[in-house]
């Protein structure tokens, strides 16, 4: 990077763009982990893919660690996060919206000198700390887009994400008919 980033700038990022965009896709995020059906969690599209519960606690895992690295100041590489005792889709969603909220509370007081940070991200590159709330959004788009895939395979109903989706626009048809 050329430049070196602000504290006023990093600020206006969260107070003014992140923190409205992480909040939504949190709520998102959480109705994915929801649409898991427990009795067919152990799918998986391929031999190599996830199963469909080891997404879903690496999604709910993960999107907080990059908060949490944010909040900390250094890049979280520890495996372990959720607790062995969440076991549910149900209650990786629930888990997840729970810490989530604790982190979002706690970012959206972080000084702005906490956000431009220079932390280090596995020894591969260094940025401000406030880069990686987007590069863990983005991480969690990614997988949150695979696991929503499984959906269908699994004959669970897919929410909306981005716009109303085909299973939510049928609810609402039946709803009004």
């Amino acid at each position: 990077m050329s430049e070196t980033m602000t504290v006023d700038q990093a600020v206006f990022l969260v107070q003014n763009v992140y923190l409205g965009t992480l909040k939504n896709d949190s709520r998102t995020t959480k109705k994915i982990l929801e649409a898991v059906p427990s009795d067919k969690s152990g799918y998986r599209p391929d031999p190599i893919s996830k199963s469909a519960i080891e997404l879903a606690r690496h999604i709910a895992a993960a999107d907080n660690r990059f908060v949490e690295s944010v909040i900390n100041g250094v890049f979280d590489t520890n495996p372990a996060m959720i607790p062995e005792n969440v076991k549910t889709p149900a209650e990786i969603a629930k888990w997840y919206e729970g810490r989530y909220a604790k982190n979002f509370d706690a970012l959206s007081k972080l000084p702005g000198e906490q956000l431009v940070k220079i932390m280090d991200f596995r020894g591969m590159f260094q940025r401000p700390a406030v880069t990686f709330l987007m590069m863990g959004l983005h991480h969690t788009i990614h997988h949150r887009g695979q696991l929503s895939s499984y959906l269908r395979c699994m004959d669970a109903k897919v929410p909306s994400i981005y716009g109303e989706s085909y299973d939510d626009a049928q609810a609402r048809k039946a709803a009004q008919a």
